[in-house]
């Protein structure tokens, strides 16, 4: 599992192990927050490619098998 912490993922660089779409390569464009507990509960990844961008879990880029950190 890859070590992170969540309100560092603004503009962190990740590498889908399986394309998503034909998109290999995301960057974190924004986070989601829930106001109420002040925690990060999700984030927005976009396709470096062509700016596509889809809301993910934070917790799912620990996962080594699906996302590597940076870009591979």
């Amino acid at each position: 599992m890859n070590q992170i912490n969540p309100r560092k993922l603004l503009l962190s660089k990740w590498t889908a192990v399986q394309p998503v779409k034909k998109r290999k390569h995301f960057l974190v464009t924004d986070l989601i927050v829930d106001d109420l507990n002040d925690e990060v509960i999700g984030c927005i990844l976009e396709a470096v490619i062509d700016k596509e961008s889809f809301e993910i879990q934070w917790q799912d880029l620990k996962n080594r098998s699906v996302w590597l950190q940076g870009w591979k």
